[in-house]
């Protein structure tokens, strides 16, 4: 059985452009399992939603978005044992800086003093990851 001639190209030519593409279908797809488990989190009433949390967004203007990221990775680390969909965004963004920055690897140290509730925090990680997704 032969393949024909056709066929054989466009498989070749695909093929060629697999990783490239594949690699950023990975990436969106973290960005939006993180965003689901966000939404998720949000709509659950958890008893940790009013705990304090390093408020890595308060004047994060001059952070670039991977920097914002490897922060909010150690935040979401440190605050798993709250409910468990944090350790699975804390890992999909880890996997994310690996793939997207070789300068930022988690876990980035984080200025302790100015805090928030888990809450919020979790609302502006939403909005980060969201407006990542559309870029």
């Amino acid at each position: 059985m032969s393949i024909p001639v056709p066929v054989l190209l466009t498989f070749l030519a695909l093929s060629a452009c697999q990783g490239h593409t594949a690699a950023l279908l990975q990436t969106s797809n973290l960005l939006k399992e993180s965003i689901r488990l966000l939404s998720e989190l949000l709509e659950t009433k958890v008893s940790c939603d009013n705990v304090n949390v390093t408020n890595i967004f308060a004047g994060n203007m001059k952070d670039s978005n991977m920097e914002t990221l490897c922060k909010a990775t150690t935040v979401a680390w440190e605050s798993r044992s709250c409910h468990r969909h944090l350790e699975g965004i804390s890992l999909n963004l880890l996997s994310l800086l690996r793939r997207k920055s070789a300068v930022h690897k988690a876990p980035c140290p984080v200025a302790a003093g100015n805090t928030t509730s888990l809450n919020y925090f979790l609302t502006e990680l939403r909005k980060v990851l969201q407006r990542l997704v559309k870029d």
